[in-house]
Parts: C-alpha cells; sequence; structure tokens
C-alpha cells in the first residue's frame, strides 16, 4: 500500500514539474471535452456497463502535450457511478505516429445495504483503483489509422480486482463523409480482458454521426464475448447522444 501510494505521488510531482516547463505565453491552454447522454453507461473498458441510462462527462484540461482528463460517470437519477481522473501525456507527436500515455486513481462507486439499530439503509461505497495506459496510433491514410492500447490496473481495497490487464487492436476509419456535410467515423476493434485469474476475449466497434460545424454527434457502440470466463452480458450495446466543445486560451502580458 505504501509502495502504490509512494508511485501516485512520484507521479503527481511530475505532472507539477511537466507544467513549470511549458512556456505559457506560446503554448495555449485548452479545456475541451464531451457530455454524453446514453441508454446504457459504457465502461472504460467495453465489455461491462452500468445496465441502465446515464450521464457521462468526458473533460480535457491541459497545455501543450500534458493534460487533466477526468471521466465523470453518473446515473440518469443523479448518483455517481465511477469517477476516473485521468494524467495524459502525448510522449509521441510526429505526422504518422502518435503516442500517449497516462496514469490514473479511479472510484466506483456500489450501492451497499446496512441494517443501523434495527433501520434498514442504503449507502454508496467508493472502490478505489489506481491505473495506467499507452495508446500509440499510427495513420496509414488520412482516413485510416491502427490504434493499440494497453490498460493495467491494481485495486486499492481487498474487496475489488486486484489486477487487470487489458489489450487492445482497433482500426479507425474517420471523418468518412457519406452526404453532403455529414460524416462518419467507424472503430471495429478486437479486445482481450484478464482480471486475476479469469480471462476473456471480446470484438466491439463503434459508430459516430457528425456534421460539419455542428457540437453535437451520434455515437452507437456494441461489444461481444467471443471466449470469456468473465461476469458480463454476452451482446452490450448503447446509443447516446452527445455535445462536444473545444475552448483554446492564451496568456496576454
Amino acid at each position: 500500500m505504501k509502495f502504490k501510494t509512494t508511485l501516485l505521488l512520484v507521479f503527481l510531482v511530475s505532472v507539477n514539474h511537466l507544467f513549470a516547463q511549458t512556456d505559457s505565453t506560446k503554448t495555449p491552454s485548452f479545456f475541451a471535452g464531451q457530455i454524453t447522454a446514453t441508454n446504457n453507461g459504457v465502461s472504460l473498458i467495453p465489455s461491462f456497463s452500468l445496465g441502465k441510462p446515464a450521464v457521462l462527462f468526458d473533460l480535457s484540461i491541459g497545455k501543450g502535450r500534458l493534460s487533466f482528463d477526468p471521466m465523470l460517470r453518473f446515473a440518469m437519477d443523479g448518483k455517481p457511478w465511477a469517477f476516473v481522473l485521468w494524467w495524459r501525456y502525448k510522449a509521441i507527436q510526429q505526422k504518422n505516429f502518435k503516442m500517449s500515455v497516462g496514469a490514473h486513481p479511479a472510484f466506483v462507486f456500489r450501492q451497499e445495504e446496512a441494517n443501523v439499530n434495527g433501520v434498514n439503509t442504503s449507502y454508496l461505497k467508493a472502490q478505489r483503483f489506481f491505473a495506467w495506459e499507452a495508446t500509440p496510433v499510427l495513420s496509414i491514410h488520412k482516413n485510416i489509422a491502427l490504434g493499440f492500447s494497453y490498460l493495467g490496473s491494481t485495486g486499492l481495497t481487498k474487496d475489488v480486482t486486484q489486477s487487470t490487464t487489458f489489450l487492445s487492436f482497433k482500426t479507425i476509419f474517420s471523418n468518412l463523409t457519406w452526404y453532403k456535410d455529414w460524416q462518419a467515423t467507424i472503430t471495429p476493434q478486437f479486445f482481450y480482458l484478464k482480471m486475476d485469474d479469469l480471462d476473456g476475449t471480446y470484438v466491439s466497434g463503434s459508430l459516430v454521426i457528425s456534421k460539419k460545424k455542428s457540437p453535437f454527434t451520434l455515437t452507437t457502440m456494441f461489444s461481444k464475448k467471443l471466449r470469456s470466463a468473465l461476469a458480463g452480458d454476452d451482446l452490450l450495446w448503447s446509443v447516446g447522444l452527445n455535445y462536444n466543445f473545444n475552448h483554446q486560451f492564451r496568456r496576454i502580458n
């Protein structure tokens, strides 16, 4: 436990150092994000879901190559589902090859029942994790890219999965014009997931429909088990309406 805490502190100090090295007069700060209303809140790992309608906040605040990217998930009744507090750094930024690395603490909320002095009551219990990732992407055409993702995590409490490994390979077909100003992005994905001693393989995909100059997009996705000993639905899907924004700021001396 002390090692995990020390690792987190070292990471946060490194983040602070990277911010300090940025020339604030030349590099703009940014605040971007996406707010989604969906019929089924899908997890960061697309083999699990909330199982009911949700509101998702995916935000990004930063400067240059470094960003803080919180992912906040709520059920439609306002109860929190998960808070994933990403720190990400764009380690490689070439024309045809990019790679970012990141780490985060995460809190997953679970409804618990208890009897206090003879009275039944319920409360939210926070399960804690720490995770890290690497996501290289290779562009092979102006509209086609190949992506690989590695995500690892460790549980910070005894009542959760202690070790998780997520590996995925995806092809990204982006900005495909199909009718006047309408565009589509299609992302088929194959992934492997291991949680403690159990594992599985899956296929998933997403479709994003957008219109030029509109802040709104429509997203649909699915995930299907191929072979898995892990809990979860054999097939899950969701449809979401997204509002997107992106603002940049420069310091004026």
